[in-house]
């Protein structure tokens, strides 16, 4: 017999029902041997659970003094143009841009010759006026005692009584005049009106200028203004007299007060802010206006209240949460924060003193994993 042709028969000459029979038995031989290969290596996998590593912080209780945090910009407590109140020409000016100056110290000159000889002119008409009045207030004595005796008609006496009238009359307009001239000199020199600063020189010397031209801009600098804003839910908590305490760029790490002298009227309805000024002095010069100002103002007396490190907060949108150790498993708090104090933030509600509050993975947690605390 060749065996060859039991195992490897020839298909060919195999009739159909003898092919699929043979299809069958090898089928079914594979299926079998795959079982029992798979019974005899079974083996039982058993997945470990992960736990992921931690640092913790544990919550406490710290002394803190709520604040509120804004910016504004410093302003010159007063900004004057001082102009000229008569026609001339320039003729001395006795300050330059930062001069400090003080009331009734003189500014400018400008060209008096004109305002002079106009003096003079109603300093004679005065003279004159005065002349013809003592004239007139004879005649009227002499006229007054002839019509007493009957010696003058009464239009002649009134007539004499008429040219007094007008002669007072005359002298009160040149008095008047006078008046008029002795001023129009005196402004031809301009003083300061207030203790300030030259901000700018806005002529020179021989320039024309009428009345009413700017001459020099002044800026009283001592004390200054502080303009800032505030959100308007946070109005309730200042009040005029309260103090604010501010920093400059042009002096790091010093800090200046001020004291709250303005709460404006009305909230601006683009921005819900309110407008609030503040006094801040300056005797010294220290600061200058533009400066830019960082604000910190103290809303509320200290109190103690539980503290977290702002490392720990996870932010979901409006939503701050933070995860906490809690048997050696994670757990999720939703919690409400209020200011910030340095590297650590008031915890308002969600936390107590004492929890193991993650600070460093809290990223790749999630409820109920298990967590190991790095020591």
């Amino acid at each position: 017999m060749d065996l060859r042709k039991f195992y490897y028969p020839d298909i060919k000459n195999m009739s159909g029902y003898k092919i699929m029979t043979l299809l069958f038995l090898t089928i079914f031989i594979l299926t079998a041997s795959l079982i029992l290969t798979g019974c005899g290596k079974k083996e039982a996998k058993v997945e470990k659970e992960k736990s992921v590593n931690v640092q913790v912080w544990q919550t406490q209780k710290k002394q803190i003094q709520p604040y509120l945090e804004t910016t504004g910009t410093l302003k010159a407590y007063e900004e004057v143009t001082v102009s000229s109140e008569v026609d001339g020409i320039v003729k001395k000016i006795m300050v330059d841009e930062g001069t400090p100056v003080n009331v009734k110290m003189l500014l400018v000159e400008i060209n008096d010759v004109d305002y002079q000889l106009d003096l003079k002119r109603s300093y004679a008409a005065s003279k004159q006026s005065q002349a013809s009045l003592n004239n007139a207030k004879a005649e009227y004595q002499r006229k007054e005692t002839l019509y007493k005796e009957e010696l003058v008609t009464k239009q002649q006496f009134d007539e004499v009584s008429m040219r007094l009238a007008l002669a007072e009359a005359d002298l009160d307009r040149a008095r008047a005049t006078l008046e008029t001239s002795r001023e129009r000199l005196a402004r031809t020199r301009v003083y300061s009106p207030l203790v300030a600063a030259v901000k700018e020189k806005k002529v020179s010397v021989g320039d024309y200028v009428r009345n009413g031209t700017p001459l020099l801009q002044l800026i009283k600098i001592d004390p200054l203004k502080l303009n800032f804003t505030i959100s308007e839910k946070d109005v309730a908590g200042l009040k005029t007299g309260q103090e604010v305490n501010f920093t400059v760029d042009a002096f790091p790490g010093k800090q200046f007060q001020g004291k709250i002298s303005l709460l404006y009227p009305n909230v601006e309805e683009r921005t819900r802010t309110l407008q609030v000024e503040a006094i801040v002095s300056n005797a010294n010069h220290m600061l200058k206006p533009g400066y830019f100002a960082r604000i910190q103002i103290l809303t509320q007396a200290a109190r103690e209240s539980v503290v977290a490190p702002i490392t720990a907060l996870l932010y979901d949108g409006p939503v701050v949460r933070v995860f906490v150790v809690d048997a050696g498993k994670a757990k999720g708090k939703i919690i409400k924060t209020g200011n910030k104090y340095g590297e650590y933030v008031e915890i308002l509600e969600g936390l107590n003193e004492k929890e193991q509050v993650v600070v460093v993975g809290q990223n790749n947690l999630s409820e109920g994993v298990k967590v190991n605390v790095a020591r």
